[in-house]
């Protein structure tokens, strides 16, 4: 085996274990605690101020006092953040999240803004190409005319008269 072949086996079994290392450190942080702000930065507030229920500023809120609470008794069962935005969303529908889901319909919701940052990418790419070949310069006019020997005009002669006391 050749010294290029050993390394690109080496390089690749090392990125196979770094990508490894990453997903069990993905699958570990979702195994951590979850915590109070981010259950309540997932959920939206109801009042019509169009926050999250960490974010509300609404003083004694009618609706993010009772979300707050519901989230404390919803830890304090022990569930994870999943099982917890599952039962508020469950309980008061998908509009409850701060955030869509990742499944069916709202998968648009994900994937248009992407496709049409592409699309206009692609667009503005072909409208440049379009205006670059309609603007190429066409070949320089020859000062001389070909087969012009015989006098003047009135108007050549003036234009060198001109000239010779410009530079003058």
């Amino acid at each position: 085996m050749s010294r290029s072949v050993a390394l690109r086996y080496r390089t690749l079994f090392l990125a196979l274990l770094f990508a490894v290392g990453l997903g069990g450190m993905v699958a570990a942080d979702e195994k951590e605690a979850v915590s109070f702000q981010d259950i309540e930065e997932s959920l939206t507030c109801q009042c019509g101020c169009g926050l999250t229920v960490h974010s509300c500023n609404h003083l004694q809120c009618g609706s993010a006092l009772p979300l707050r609470d519901e989230i404390r008794e919803q830890m304090s069962q022990g569930k994870d953040k999943l099982a917890i935005l599952a039962h508020f969303s469950e309980k008061y529908g998908e509009k409850i999240l701060s955030a869509p889901t990742t499944t069916g319909f709202n998968l648009i919701a994900w994937v248009t803004p992407f496709l049409l940052v592409a699309l206009g990418g692609v667009v503005v790419a072909f409208t440049l190409m379009r205006w670059r070949a309609a603007t190429k310069p066409a070949a320089a006019p020859s000062l001389e005319v070909a087969g012009h020997a015989g006098p003047k005009s009135q108007h050549e002669q003036t234009l060198e008269r001109d000239l010779k006391n410009f530079d003058a």
